[in-house]
């Protein structure tokens, strides 16, 4: 009974679990309001030829964009309006709309890539479509089917294909985003939301070779908490992590390793906007790659499942997803010598390898490569990397891939 009070209080939900009830708004034809209908799709072309590519090797992330975006409008009363591809433009809104004031905003990222045979492939979108649903509908915004939108974002990578890159390592960055728009004051659902979609072609995060990164575990700042907003992809999860970020920066470390007290002690969550793994040996001498548990605490990562699934068909390591405390089981195991490898995981830079550790004080070193000091990359990371490439650029048949 206990048990079911809860779930009524707090449904705990993934894109990697089997759905469950949300106590949210749904908008179809059964509630008389229109739901969200790629087939109904306008597109409104920009004059012209398509704007040319920058040099690859200039492309900085979030820098450059397509020529077109994708727009679709909720009215309350209506439902979703047909879903628009227009030219890419400034955004007009009211000065009163709510997701200025009160965070009624959430996004998400997802990558498009060009095989060598120049067609487009998404990655696993149904799963960025699916945690945009649920950061939606966590802030009372209104749901959508996820697969509609995701046949949108299709339509929309078709129109600016000259624009995604085709070369390895390039891609096209997908942004949707979510926010409400109604031009009054005052904190309530929101009666007019907008829901668009740009494209970023983006390089390569390491383009001149892997660059370990060095972290700031720090114990005044927390990310996220049990109850709160830190397994959706809300604006107001980020906001609050710059500060903290800048703080780090100013004394040598290119992340924050952010970190949850409980007790003493503090568990390991999340690296910078990535997920956590940790290659050791644990203490019954298992070579075991091991990660925090999806909940409140982290953002349920594309990335972070595409690795755990393809590390648990190797043989030779263990697989596990549970906490990792600062004190009695990290400190422990480097003071042992047991750390083989430390990366974040998601998908601007895929994997990115961590050196150093800053705690309490304290540097400690981590090995990137126990084998290969100098090396930039570990190798169960880079095989890891590899093999999600060859999936990205349909270099191996896989059903994570979609063509578009």
């Amino acid at each position: 009974m206990r048990r079911a009070a809860i779930c009524r209080r707090r449904p705990r939900c993934s894109p990697f679990l089997p759905s469950c009830v949300l106590p949210h708004r749904q908008f179809s034809s059964a509630s008389g309001l229109h739901g969200l209908d790629a087939s109904q799709l306008k597109i409104i072309r920009k004059g012209g030829e398509p704007t040319p590519l920058p040099p690859l090797d200039t492309l900085v992330f979030g820098r450059t964009f397509s020529d077109h975006m994708l727009d679709v409008d909720w009215d309350v009363n209506e439902g979703w309006r047909a879903p628009v591809i227009r030219p890419f433009q400034n955004l007009s809104i009211h000065p009163a709309a709510s997701s200025l004031h009160y965070a009624l905003q959430c996004f998400d990222g997802m990558k498009a890539y060009k095989d060598d045979s120049g067609r487009i492939r998404m990655f696993r979108p149904d799963m960025n479509a699916r945690r945009l649903l649920l950061s939606s509908q966590r802030l009372g915004l209104p749901s959508f089917d996820e697969l509609q939108l995701v046949e949108c974002i299709k339509a929309l990578l078709s129109v600016d294909s000259s624009q995604v890159p085709q070369k390895d390592g390039y891609s096209m960055y997908i942004r949707p985003t979510s926010i409400a728009t109604q031009p009054t004051l005052g904190v309530g659902p929101p009666s007019q939301t907008k829901l668009f979609v740009i494209l970023s072609p983006v390089g390569p995060y390491y383009p001149t070779g892997f660059k370990p990164v060095q972290l700031l575990a720090d114990t005044h700042y927390i990310r996220a908490w049990p109850g709160g907003t830190g397994d959706r992809k809300v604006g107001a999860n980020y906001g609050p992590t710059i500060l903290p970020q800048t703080l780090g920066a100013k004394k040598g470390y290119s992340q924050m390793l952010w970190l949850f007290p409980e007790g003493d002690d503090y568990r390991l969550t999340e690296v910078g906007t990535m997920n956590l793994f940790i290659l050791w040996k644990n203490e019954q001498g298992e070579k075991e790659l091991v990660t925090e548990p999806l909940g409140d605490l982290i953002l349920p990562g594309v990335t972070r499942d595409s690795i755990i699934k393809l590390a648990q068909k190797m043989h030779d390591i263990k697989v596990s997803e549970r906490p990792v405390y600062m004190k009695k089981d990290f400190l422990k195991a480097v003071a042992e010598k047991r750390i083989l490898e430390v990366f974040g995981a998601g998908t601007a830079a895929v994997v990115s390898p961590v050196d150093r550790i800053g705690f309490d004080g304290v540097d400690y070193p981590i090995p990137v490569d126990p084998d290969n000091p100098s090396a930039g990359i570990g190798p169960l990371a880079k095989k890891l990397l590899k093999e999600l490439n060859d999936i990205q650029y349909g270099r191996v048949p896989h059903e994570w891939s979609w063509l578009v």
